[in-house]
């Protein structure tokens, strides 16, 4: 089968105005309580989502991160500060996220802008890591070339020697975490004919609007 012979057709459900919740973060909620549920493939991470970045030129990079928590109506994720991502949201707070859950035919997108969270909150996620992610944080100089895996290694080795007697690890400097404050939230259910129901909250001062949009 070739690229222009995939396809599939949406028949799962539709989603209309009256099925909204009265902010995007509730109805973001119902969804991703819907998408996380036992039936869901066992290879699905549903908090997984595209984070797209760009810089002041306007190039623009993608990459998956996953979504930890959402806390204040902010959607947060942690990454490493020095990161290709984190310098160009330093240059440039606009975000996009997106989630895509295909065994329910839907996505969401989240337009936003992008912030540093309390040290606190960082440090208070970063303790709850597996030992293991957490030593790779502090190892791991994201985005920057190195000549060969063996530098990991040889890192992570001369870690594990030096916290060889403890589980306190600290929380690097350079890692910690964005809350995605969001200003724009599509909800996309896939219908038949590629006739897509797309509803989307517009942040209009303290409250939301919704409009549909053509697929």
């Amino acid at each position: 089968m070739t690229f222009d012979q995939m396809r599939l057709s949406y028949t799962r459900s539709g989603l209309a105005e009256s099925d909204l919740a009265d902010d995007p973060v509730t109805q973001f909620r119902h969804w991703f309580t819907e998408a996380n549920s036992d039936d869901k493939p066992a290879w699905l991470e549903v908090n997984a989502m595209t984070l797209a970045t760009a810089d002041t030129a306007g190039r623009v990079t993608t990459r998956i991160v996953l979504l930890k928590a959402i806390e204040d109506d902010h959607f947060l994720f942690f990454t490493n500060y020095r990161s290709e991502k984190a310098r160009q949201i330093a240059a440039n707070r606009q975000v996009s996220l997106g989630f895509h859950w295909p065994h329910l035919e839907r996505q969401v997108r989240i337009v936003g802008t992008a912030t540093q969270v309390a040290r606190s909150v960082s440090q208070a996620y970063f303790d709850s890591r597996p030992r293991d992610s957490r030593l790779g944080a502090m190892l791991s100089d994201q985005s920057a070339e190195i000549s060969g895996r063996e530098v990991l290694q040889t890192k992570l080795d001369s870690l594990q020697r030096q916290f060889a007697d403890t589980d306190q690890l600290p929380c690097p400097d350079h890692w910690g975490g964005y809350a995605v404050n969001p200003s724009e939230v599509e909800f996309w259910q896939g219908r038949e004919s590629r006739l897509h129901d797309r509803l989307l909250y517009r942040r209009h001062e303290s409250s939301w609007r919704v409009c549909r949009l053509s697929p």
